[in-house]
């Protein structure tokens, strides 16, 4: 059986003092093992970063620019082996792994413009004789720790950035889909970095554990669930690092009575159902205004949802695939069944799906519940799966309230054809990023991707300026070159003032 072992200094490492099980979504069975590993194999990746980030931060911006910009032309060569691997251990269709790698690479190409935006500032004369100016060095040594649900776009994300600033990297994937992070780490070594600056180790607790406790990397960027975003963000800062800590999400789509439903529909269709909603960004509930709207909007919704096809990861017809995992699957059903006995209105039930020929396929089928009310657990978690919920607004005010009150503050959008009603909206909303007449308002790679509340811990958001904050420190340095020999320094020791 094929075994997944980690990546240390250029190469592979078979080290492993426990396995994994990779399973194969469509079928359910065992297609590969993953190395586990904890404190050893995290000291030999940070010694080999220790000894090649150095020398790539002293290599000039242009120059770690062109291995960024080789990197960037070998993921796109391997774009079909890269959604494949994908897909085949995650369980999204080619088209949505291929969209994974793609939304990963716009990091990459932001990446390549790296030597333009470490340009420092400076100020001549700020005093008598006196220069100052900043510049942005590399922290030394970063980690990512990453989710399951966007193994390639994730981890870009974060080393994109982190080693064009001039860190070394390492990778803690998700050891349900632990293949791609590898595979990204191979392409970068063969694009000209040296061995040591994008390395990837494998692990669960035990390795999340290590790396948040290791004296020697100064910043953990982490992307999962808010309770162990909020433990990522205690336990490294606890031990003196920076630390950011992306957390779970409620997205709410707020529907005005004049939105254009027709496109409404076609947008929830994807935003809910697309990836099997296994995205932070995935819009789950649905917030008509009106009674009138929402009724339209329902009688719509309905065939458009049961037209969806729910097939194998490389079916090139099927709109979603299997969820990742068995016990995801059964967590998704038990949510629908929770919401369901707290009076949701089970419109269009999707527990119990099978695919034929892949009985034992982790499957759910796109799900529809209406009548959901703030009070609901099913509507104030995250259940991460194929299921819309539509929570009913009387007006604007309530449809503004619900997500700005939620405990997650990820994403939010309001469709509408009401330039006011838009403006306002986005103004007083209290949630991170919003969508105007955009069901996923992920922001593009030069801006920065971050919620609000229990989305996100942490004061600095992802890639975009921000990731390059993230990644630096910044030492700002005072000068003066008096005139004269030796003996005219005799003051030189004087702080200076700007006076």
């Amino acid at each position: 059986m094929r075994q997944i072992d980690h990546f240390i200094a250029g190469g592979s490492d078979g080290t492993a003092s426990r396995l994994g099980d990779v399973f194969d979504p469509n079928n359910g069975g065992v297609q590969a093992q993953v190395a586990l590993a904890g404190q050893a194999v995290l000291d030999r990746a940070v010694a080999a970063a220790q000894a090649a980030q150095p020398e790539w931060a002293a290599t000039n911006p242009q120059r770690r620019a062109r291995v960024m910009f080789r990197f960037k032309e070998l993921v796109e060569a391997n774009m079909e082996e890269l959604a494949h691997l994908l897909s085949s251990e995650h369980g999204k269709v080619i088209a949505d792994a291929r969209g994974d790698v793609q939304r990963g690479l716009d990091v990459i190409e932001f990446a390549c413009g790296i030597p333009h935006v470490l340009k420092g500032e400076y100020t001549q004369s700020a005093g008598p004789g006196i220069d100052v100016y900043s510049m942005r060095q590399p922290i030394g040594i970063g980690a990512g720790i990453t989710p399951f649900n966007f193994p390639a776009m994730i981890p870009m994300w974060m080393f994109g950035v982190a080693v064009a600033v001039g860190n070394a990297f390492i990778i803690k994937p998700s050891e349900r889909d632990p293949s791609v992070p590898v595979r990204l780490a191979e392409l970068f070594l063969e694009a000209g970095a040296p061995e040591g600056i994008l390395q990837v180790v494998h692990g669960d607790k035990e390795m999340v554990d290590a790396i948040l406790d290791h004296p020697a990397i100064g910043a953990v960027s982490f992307v999962g669930s808010s309770d162990i975003a909020h433990y990522v963000y205690n336990r490294g800062g606890a031990a003196g690092k920076r630390v950011q800590a992306m957390g779970g999400a409620k997205n709410h789509g707020v529907i005005m009575p004049d939105a254009d439903l027709d496109q409404v529909v076609t947008d929830l269709v994807g935003a809910a159902f697309g990836s099997a909603g296994e995205r932070c960004m995935a819009l789950p509930v649905v917030v008509p205004v009106g009674d009138d709207t929402a009724n339209r909007l329902r009688e719509k919704l309905i065939p458009a949802i049961e037209a969806l096809r729910v097939g194998i990861s490389t079916d090139a017809e099927a709109h979603y695939g299997p969820v990742v995992t068995a016990a995801h699957k059964e967590k998704i059903e038990g949510w629908i069944a929770k919401c369901a006995e707290e009076g949701g209105e089970l419109v269009i039930d999707g527990r119990g799906f099978t695919l034929q020929g892949h009985e034992d396929g982790f499957f759910v089928g796109p799900t529809l519940i209406d009548h959901v009310t703030p009070d609901m657990e099913s509507y104030h978690n995250e259940i991460f799966g194929p299921v819309l919920q539509i929570v009913r607004a009387a007006d604007f005010e309530e449809a503004l309230t619900l997500p700005s009150k939620h405990q997650y503050g990820n994403g939010v959008a309001i469709f509408t054809r009401n330039g006011h009603a838009a403006r306002e909206f986005a103004a007083r909303v209290n949630v991170g990023m919003v969508g105007i007449n955009v069901p996923i308002p992920v922001p593009v790679a030069y801006h920065t991707f971050g919620g609000w509340k229990r989305s996100a811990f942490g004061d600095t958001n992802q890639h975009g300026m921000e990731g390059v904050k993230f990644w630096t420190k910044i030492k700002t340095v005072t000068q003066r070159w008096p005139d004269g020999g030796v003996g005219a320094a005799a003051n030189a020791f004087v702080i200076p003032t700007m006076g």
